[in-house]
């Protein structure tokens, strides 16, 4: 199992190729589908799980980058 090998901050990394390394790596593991069914059973809220990236619970297809607002942030009111 690469995660137990691996360093375990790759898979809770900050930067689009190190979270792409680290899905890379859980690609051939012989407990993807069981770490995957964990991961989303539990809501897990960060990190990569069975190939897949999670945010807030959910898998997501990426990460964005920092400080860019999010595509469903609310409008910010402008006071005159």
């Amino acid at each position: 199992m690469p995660c137990r090998t691996a360093p375990a901050d790759l898979f809770f990394a900050e930067e689009r190729e190190q979270v792409q390394r680290a899905k890379a790596l859980c690609g051939a593991c012989p407990v993807r589908e069981l770490c995957l069914a964990g991961a989303l059973e539990r809501r897990e809220p960060a990190g990569v799980w069975g190939g897949q990236l999670f945010l807030d619970g959910v898998p997501v297809a990426y990460k964005r980058g920092r400080g860019r607002p999010r595509k469903d942030a609310p409008p910010v009111a402008v006071l005159l």
